[in-house]
């Protein structure tokens, strides 16, 4: 069947429109493309045939309830379905969990149908009443051939991806204050929008228990590959995790990252076997010791399955779309 149109909203360095956008050319989908929200609302193309979205209520509004009120009202005047990222979870904290909870419900229930990226994540909505969820897990690309080229000591350990709370830098710069092989942390990234002086906050961490502490600012794709398969150990540390691009990244740039262990990171675990180091919070620091000790722990081994692909994961949407929703 023919794909909805896409309308895809926010910056091209944000993690849910880079997919949405890869989505959308994997199924071969028209796309209307926004920067912003505000675009919405008279854009040329957006019509009354069916359209699918990626949702995240920090794009589609100021609060979670503006960013569900758009949805639902794109939803009543046409055929709708969603992709839901950043599905709330009560590390939100007990102001804003309810909030975005009440939104996300409102969206899947205004929607013809709904996908998540994680049997963890279906599990987070039907914990807020939303049931029937379709799971389509993100896609990893092969790794680029040949061995992953890690640096010289001083090693330094890598987390990727933007910088908020929560999202394990200030674990990981706590676990290698306590190790004598390895004294250096490179975040591969940039701070989120709003959260410059959270990085300022880990400067003063790192500074205080001795550790360098390098900020790389947006890395391009080709720059992100090339630092990622070069630090000397690759971390995920991001305790609240409901689906992870950063993980994706590591598996794409050859290596095997040590991951927190939790629901979603057991699931990707035994959806791709021998690609994830799982250890619980107070193994990190020996983990990443031992990782230093030995770099082929932080390899993926040769012709190790990735699937699924971006290939993949589009014939599941083009499936979904004319089994479950169009039918």
């Amino acid at each position: 069947m023919k794909p909805p149109l896409h309308v895809t909203i926010g910056a091209d360095t944000h993690g849910v429109t880079r997919y949405a956008l890869a989505v959308a050319a994997g199924v071969g989908a028209p796309v209307v493309r926004l920067t912003d929200i505000a675009e919405l609302h008279g854009a040329a193309g957006v019509t009354g045939d069916p359209i699918h979205l990626h949702f995240t209520d920090r794009l589609f509004g100021a609060s979670p309830e503006d960013a569900a009120a758009t949805v639902v009202a794109l939803a009543a005047s046409r055929p709708t379905t969603v992709t839901l990222h950043d599905l709330p979870q009560p590390s939100d904290g007990p102001r804003n969990e309810p909030r975005r909870s009440a939104a996300y419900r409102a969206v899947a229930q205004a929607a013809r149908g709904v996908v998540v990226s994680s049997r963890h994540e279906a599990a987070l909505l039907e914990s807020i009443g939303v049931t029937g969820a379709q799971v389509i897990e993100l896609p990893v690309e092969r790794p680029a051939s040949g061995t992953p080229t890690i640096g010289p000591r001083p090693a330094a350990v890598g987390v990727l991806g933007f910088i908020y709370p929560g999202k394990g830098h200030r674990e990981v710069i706590e676990a290698v204050a306590g190790l004598d092989v390895v004294s250096s942390v490179t975040a591969l990234g940039a701070a989120s929008p709003g959260h410059d002086r959270d990085v300022d906050a880990l400067r003063r961490l790192a500074d205080a228990n001795g550790v360098e502490f390098e900020v790389t600012g947006y890395l391009d794709d080709d720059e992100l590959m090339s630092r990622a398969s070069s630090v000397a150990v690759p971390v995920a540390a991001h305790r609240h995790v409901s689906a992870s691009g950063s993980m994706v990244s590591w598996l794409e740039a050859g290596r095997r990252p040590i991951v927190l262990a939790g629901r979603y990171t057991r699931e990707m675990a035994q959806l791709r076997p021998g690609t994830l180091s799982l250890v619980d919070p107070d193994g990190l620091a020996r983990a990443i010791g031992a990782a230093v000790e030995d770099p082929s722990l932080t390899r993926l081994a040769a012709g190790i399955d990735l699937r699924p692909h971006l290939p993949d994961t589009a014939e599941r949407y083009l499936r979904w779309w004319h089994d479950a929703v169009h039918a």
